[in-house]
């Protein structure tokens, strides 16, 4: 089988490599053009682009793939594998593959179909969540499922986390589903019509930490916008992002937001219900710091109160 993969970001390296190492020939790789990165805004290729480069399978870059589908249909592949893409795929463009247009999509859908599964679902506090493999359809995430696997949503893990144990299921998953593909074996199941939920792309006002709200929905943002592009508040007037934290049982007086305790085994917060207890921050113009390091540091004390 011949196949076009399209993807951008590091989670999409995995399951490639996945797909070469079990012998699929890979005639191309689509991604994202380069993007200007850092304070200097150098040229940067994605991930994706990077490792095919190194496996000298040829990119293709295309802004907008819907405007290329002469250059599709020159390749000729049978099939094309999507992975956190970030395109939406036209009619024309499914039309150029006998053998479909294949998703590694990160939920168990039809719950969190759209731009931002694994954040919602640690947002959402969800138990479990998984990969789904489906044929792609002109729809948001609504083609027909091939083959899925769940994995639950520990309440350590954040967005990095998960995302890199999805990554290696979905490595799995394609492979089994191609081969399925391939052989004439796969069998396609509809989507049920109940439990359909929808998540947009993530807006950085979402990422405020509001203190009234409960510890445990603030572990849950702060672990769901965990490495990027992270819940935040602030200090002293200064930015405060935050990388991880626990909810904590109980009570003191104060006002949300205010800091009740800060040693080596974390920074102690007033939330609307319960504590937080952070323990990994970043001071705005400085560098992610352990809890422990923070109040070394002489960042914080017992009494400042975060979003004052």
């Amino acid at each position: 089988m011949k196949i076009i993969y399209a993807g951008a970001p590091a989670f999409s390296v995995v399951p490639l490599s996945a797909l070469l190492d079990a012998g699929f020939e890979v005639a191309a790789v689509v991604t994202q053009p380069d993007k200007p990165t850092g304070r200097k805004a150098i040229l940067t290729p994605t991930p994706l682009k990077s490792f095919a480069l190194s496996r000298n399978i040829p990119v293709l870059d295309f802004a907008k793939i819907r405007e290329h589908i002469a250059e599709l249909k020159k390749i000729g592949a049978d099939a094309m594998v999507t992975c956190a893409y970030g395109q939406i795929l036209t009619q024309q463009v499914l039309d150029c593959f006998a053998l479909g247009v294949h998703n590694i999509h990160t939920s168990l859908l039809p719950r969190w179909r759209g731009a931002s599964p694994v954040q919602h679902a640690i947002l959402s506090g969800d138990k479990e969540t998984g990969v789904t493999v489906m044929r792609t359809d002109i729809g948001l995430d609504t083609g027909d499922i091939l083959i899925r696997e769940k994995t639950e949503i520990t309440p350590v893990d954040t967005a990095a986390t998960l995302s890199e144990r999805l990554s290696q299921i979905g490595a799995k998953l394609i492979v089994e589903a191609l081969r399925a593909v391939e052989t004439g074996k796969a069998v396609f199941c509809k989507q049920p019509q109940e439990g359909v939920t929808l998540c947009k792309k993530i807006r950085k006002e979402e990422c405020l930490v509001d203190f009234s709200k409960s510890a445990q929905e603030l572990s849950c943002l702060i672990r769901a916008m965990s490495p990027e592009p992270l819940a935040f508040s602030r200090l002293h007037g200064k930015l405060v992002n935050f990388y991880f934290a626990e909810a904590t049982e109980g009570d003191a007086e104060g006002a949300s937001g205010q800091v009740v305790r800060a040693d080596k085994s974390g920074i102690y917060v007033l939330t609307g219900s319960g504590i937080l207890k952070i323990l990994e921050l970043q001071l705005e113009g400085g560098k992610k710091l352990k809890a422990a390091d923070f109040v070394n540091g002489r960042k914080i004390s017992v009494g400042d109160v975060f979003g004052a």
